[in-house]
């Protein structure tokens, strides 16, 4: 079992959705993070308890040589998509993206699959395949007020 389906073990035994994790450089620190979803929303104590039960994981499974720090979190409301259930999960949801040779899209998914996702895009759906796709997220849009 890789490493990735036993944290998404875990992760489904407090009832939320493992969404993906990254490792980041701040500060001087290491810093991995797992991030997670779940319907009703993530909770600082569904993070506290994730976060317990995966430090006692990791004790004796370590994600990676060396000092880091664990973060549980949710991936937030403006998220990198990067592989098919994150776009499955984001259909009516605004994204942009890079498609390979430097073309910027943006648009509102309005379905996807294991091979690409559509866009509306001027009022027609527009079909994209992930292997055109150079990176990826979603992006909200705050309301402007005066």
């Amino acid at each position: 079992m890789s490493l990735n389906e036993q944290i998404e073990k875990i992760v489904k035994a407090n009832g939320a959705n493992f969404y993906g994790t990254e490792t980041a450089q701040e500060d001087g620190n290491t810093i991995y993070r797992v991030y997670i979803t779940k319907e009703e929303g993530v909770t600082l104590d569904l993070c506290a308890d994730i976060s317990h039960e995966l430090s006692v994981f990791f004790d004796v499974n370590p994600p990676m040589h060396g000092a880091y720090f664990l973060e549980v979190s949710s991936p937030g409301i403006e998220r990198k998509l990067e592989e098919p259930r994150h776009f499955m999960s984001a259909i009516g949801e605004r994204i942009k993206f890079k498609v390979h040779g430097g073309d910027k899209e943006k648009g509102e998914i309005t379905s996807a699959d294991e091979r690409g996702f559509t866009i509306a895009k001027k009022g027609e759906d527009v079909r994209f395949e992930y292997n055109n796709i150079s990176k990826s997220k979603t992006y909200f849009e705050w309301n402007k007020s005066k």
